[in-house]
């Protein structure tokens, strides 16, 4: 396998990292936000409300994206095995 190669398929394996990571995090993120402006303005802080809504948040986008997630990544895998043989040369 030569440098070229390795180098494209650990680019093409961080790029599925952040296609299957994106969603959630970006969901966190913002739920995140949203409930530390609205702990700042009423002046409460109890950090497991944030905790709670971003568990809930992220379970929510799981359920909503998940399917489509796991499809990408069954298919990664399946075209990485498949390319395994011209990979190895």
């Amino acid at each position: 396998m030569s440098p070229e190669i390795a180098l494209d398929e650990i680019a093409r394996g961080l790029q599925m990292a952040l296609l299957l990571g994106g969603p959630p995090l970006i969901a966190v993120l913002v739920i995140g936000v949203v409930v530390g402006i609205l702990q700042a303005a009423t002046q409460i802080n109890e950090p497991t409300i944030a905790f709670v809504f971003k568990a809930v948040m992220l379970i929510a986008t799981l359920a909503a994206t998940g399917h489509f997630l796991l499809g990408r990544l069954v298919a990664f895998t399946i075209d990485l095995f498949h390319r395994i043989p011209q990979l190895i040369g």
